[in-house]
């Protein structure tokens, strides 16, 4: 028979195993608040840090102004009286491993490290670079058991002096399509770190064939926004040249129109096809769907590349279509002025002058005309 006694041990055995076993949620002792801090680099990567944040100012009180780099974090490698390993870095932080999350592979420093999650630490120096390391270990409390057999990568970074920080912050001080870079600051100090995508091209290029494999690849302007990524790019140019014929042709999907043309007609251009190029443009030109100004700027680069001849025609043919719509006129004076016709160069120009719909257009044709009266004068 369970007695009363035995009763009471027992509830009280449970009672005891449920108390040190569970905890209640808490303000934190002092400042040492927790923090995270998350940037995209581009619009598919991201870093992450998850900090404990101490301030300057000690939680009784002390004003520790001066007294943070070299004595309450010290310079570097401090023994240590209470875990595993003998030497410990700084942990970057208070309490727990300070925390990286890294969605892709990047490289640090200059220096690859692989996507994933790395615990945070320095040794700082009184004098020269520091060291930051990344390692795999992230669950420890600080740095009371850190092992350099788990580092993940070691890189130098050089502090700087800043402004003045209260609290320990992790900040994105420089943002880039490709790049970021993040900083430590505290106190008086910033540790700042480059990180950079290690392949940012080709990432976008997987994400884009994925994409298009979705419910964006039943329109054949997403086809077509892949394909310039690729020619802005100069990359993935052989797939990319697919993707414009699937933009004019594929079934349900592909519409032949001066976008899916032009953009075609770009990627030949990158591919050393310049014969094929110019043809798919002036069937893009000839396109219903060009507009007057598609048509001038497909006349300025063949007159960049040389074709003066070509370009006035393209020109003409501009203003056949459009009439005395801007900027057919700026384009046959560029045309004439090209093949040293310049008495209707200059006639053409000062029609556009008159239409020119703002101060920068009107300048820079008076700037022409003038330049047209000059060459007129010497021939």
């Amino acid at each position: 028979m369970v007695t009363k006694r035995t009763t009471q041990l027992f509830l009280l055995l449970v009672f005891c195993f449920t108390i040190g076993k569970s905890q209640i949620t808490v303000p934190p002792s002092g400042g040492n608040q927790k923090s995270v801090v998350t940037q995209y680099i581009g619009s598919l990567a991201t870093v992450s840090v998850i900090y404990n944040s101490p301030d300057v100012t000690a939680p009784n009180g002390q004003d520790r102004k001066g007294k943070i780099w070299g004595q309450l974090v010290p310079y570097g490698m401090a023994p240590n009286g209470f875990g595993s390993a003998k030497e410990i870095p700084w942990r970057a932080g208070a309490n727990e491993n300070t925390i990286i999350k890294l969605s892709h592979d990047v490289t640090i420093q200059g220096k690859a490290l692989k996507a994933g999650k790395y615990g945070v630490h320095i040794i700082p120096k009184a004098e020269g670079a520091w060291t930051l390391i990344f390692n795999k270990n992230t669950s420890a409390w600080g740095s009371y058991y850190y092992d350099a057999a788990d580092d993940a990568l070691r890189v130098e970074v050089t502090p700087e002096e800043s402004g003045y920080t209260e609290w320990l912050t992790y900040d994105f001080v420089d943002r880039q399509p490709t790049s970021c870079v993040l900083a430590l600051k505290w106190e008086n100090l910033a540790i700042p770190f480059k990180i950079e995508l290690s392949d940012a091209k080709q990432l976008y290029v997987d994400n884009i064939r994925d994409e298009l494999k979705s419910s964006t690849g039943f329109q054949y302007q997403s086809w077509v926004s892949a394909v310039n990524y690729c020619v802005a790019n100069d990359v993935n140019l052989e797939e990319a040249l697919v993707w414009a014929d699937k933009a004019i042709s594929a079934p349900f999907i592909g519409q032949e129109n001066f976008a899916t043309l032009s953009a075609k007609a770009a990627v030949l251009n990158k591919l050393n096809r310049g014969d094929e190029a110019i043809a798919t443009m002036n069937k893009a030109v000839r396109h219903a769907t060009a507009t007057s100004f598609q048509i001038h700027g497909f006349g300025r680069q063949l007159i960049t590349l040389g074709q003066k001849e070509k370009a006035l025609e393209i020109f003409q043919l501009n203003a056949e279509r459009f009439g005395e719509a801007w900027p057919t006129h700026v384009g046959l004076a560029r045309g004439y002025s090209a093949v040293g016709q310049y008495d209707k160069a200059l006639k053409h120009a000062k029609l556009a002058h008159a239409q020119a719909p703002d101060k920068l257009n009107k300048d820079s044709l008076s700037q022409m005309m003038e330049q047209l009266k000059a060459n007129k004068d010497v021939n």
